[in-house]
């Protein structure tokens, strides 16, 4: 009987442990999804997420090369242009959001101020650096001015003269990076104010540092958890007008850092660059794991910067050149500038026929994105561009000479970050040691259901063989009378 309670204990004990472990199995993808969506949302509550978001408490890097021209004496002659890599030149990003506004429709509001250090250790070379471009201000206004009348050309070039300002530039790389004083600039900002989209001193990036990338509204998650981090408007424009079809001057996806969660292969990352003029977007590429967390890798597809021949929904980014440039002229004043993938990577094969000294290829040269699908955070982000000035000889601008037609590069920046730390290891133990234990201890349920249902059955089975052994025994000693002998005894007796 005892046998018998302990048989039913064990089974009932058991037969819960299964049921608990399989409905864990069924609802533990359930919490861990409503655990996400309720942390990831932007909300000063949600202290890590919101501070990954705000802050961007992780390294970032802006590592820069230059196109140093070995020829420029014969490139002004017609010779084709000869170019080495110098560099990187490694700059650490800060970014941090300000003027954060929270609005009623569930979005919210900011500005993400950036700013830039160099970084001496990490780089190949000093700011002092000198090399040789092309110079932007002159090689870009003559072909700006091509269609003008000749007298005007004459007399732009003679202003070129006055201010001593050659088609080449020689200077050293931090004057390049963050500007550099020019007699033409301050003059023209002087006589012409609004003439150019800067002032001060010219450089490449002296517009970037100690700015910010425009007022962004995005989704805050609240209302629709696909929609996070979405844009819903960019400098209050829903759509942009630099392009040609509606298409093109869409603004799409995320702002670039965060994407909605729960992704598939199937998933796309599109996000708004303000730098690009336009909206961009990476395909799955594959799988991978970086410090045991999953993820995704996206890549830029090879119509990205297609011309619109080869890929018609590009038709709205011309006037186009050769596959592999984007001109970016009609939100850049004009200036006759495109941009690429570093060396022309994925691009028409003629324009390495155009320059010497480029050598493109996917590891060094392709951007990508790797994404833990399940929360849509980036854990290691490599975006790699290419600018480039289209120059040529132009009729009365002197200092053009016998230039020949050619999209030259003159730099090409990485942008990258990764999570370090002690946010990749929160990341690590929240998404994917925690799982990892639910999945485990729902099989243990399961396990140990399992095989306290089998000891039951075992000690049910063993208690009714020997309640059965002592039933025939009993039955035995009642078929024998107390004074009556087995045949043997009486045998034996006699």
């Amino acid at each position: 009987m005892n046998k018998s309670k302990k048989a039913i204990g064990l089974f009932v004990v058991g037969t819960l442990m299964v049921v608990f472990g399989i409905v864990l199995r069924f609802v533990g993808p359930i919490i861990i999804h409503d655990q996400i969506v309720k942390n990831i949302v932007i909300d000063p509550k949600n202290e890590m997420s919101y501070t990954l978001w705000k802050d961007v408490p992780v390294p970032l890097f802006m590592s820069v090369n230059f196109f140093n021209i070995l020829n420029p004496i014969e490139v002004l002659a017609g010779g084709k242009p000869m170019v080495e890599q110098r560099g990187p030149y490694v700059y650490r990003k800060r970014i941090q959001k300000q003027n954060i506004t929270f609005h009623p429709n569930d979005t919210v509001s900011y500005l993400e101020y950036r700013r830039y250090f160099f970084e001496p250790s990490m780089s190949v070379g000093n700011e002092s650096d000198v090399v040789t471009i092309p110079n932007m201000l002159v090689l870009g206004a003559a072909v700006m001015m091509e269609n003008m009348p000749y007298a005007v050309r004459l007399m732009v070039s003679a202003t070129f003269k006055t201010f001593k300002e050659g088609p080449f530039l020689t200077k050293s790389v931090g004057e390049l990076m963050w500007g550099y004083d020019s007699k033409l600039v301050d003059f023209l900002n002087k006589w012409f104010p609004g003439m150019l989209p800067f002032t001060g001193n010219f450089g490449i990036f002296s517009e970037f540092n100690n700015s910010n990338t425009g007022l962004f509204t995005v989704h805050t998650g609240k209302d629709d958890i696909r929609l996070i981090y979405k844009v819903d408007s960019w400098n209050g424009l829903s759509k942009l007008t630099n392009w040609r079809t509606p298409q093109c001057n869409m603004i799409n996806g995320t702002a670039g850092q965060m994407w909605p969660p729960f992704m598939t292969k199937q998933s796309t990352l599109p996000f708004y660059s303000p730098d690009a003029c336009r909206s961009l977007e990476l395909i799955y590429q594959r799988e991978g794991i970086m410090a045991g967390i999953p993820l995704y890798r996206y890549v830029a597809p090879k119509t990205m910067f297609a011309n619109g021949s080869d890929y018609a929904p590009n038709e709205g980014f011309c006037p186009c050149r050769q596959s592999g440039l984007l001109n970016i002229s009609s939100c850049k004043f004009n200036a006759p500038l495109f941009i690429s993938h570093p060396h022309f990577y994925n691009a028409d094969p003629v324009l390495l026929d155009y320059v010497l000294g480029l050598h493109p290829t996917e590891d060094q040269h392709g951007l990508f994105m790797d994404i833990h699908p399940m929360t849509g955070v980036p854990l290691n982000v490599s975006i790699r561009l290419q600018l480039n000035l289209y120059m040529k000889s132009v009729s009365g601008v002197g200092e053009t000479g016998k230039i020949s037609e050619v999209v030259m590069p003159m730099i090409w920046f990485e942008e990258s970050g990764y999570i370090d730390g002690e946010i990749l290891t929160t990341f690590h133990t929240n998404l994917v040691v925690l799982p990892m234990v639910m999945e485990y201890v729902q099989y243990c349920f399961i396990g140990l259901g399992l095989a306290s249902i089998l000891a039951a059955l075992l000690v049910y089975h063993s208690g009714k063989i020997r309640c059965e052994s002592s039933a025939i025994l009993t039955d035995t000693d009642r078929s024998i009378s107390p004074g009556e002998q087995t045949p043997l005894l009486q045998d034996h007796t006699q």
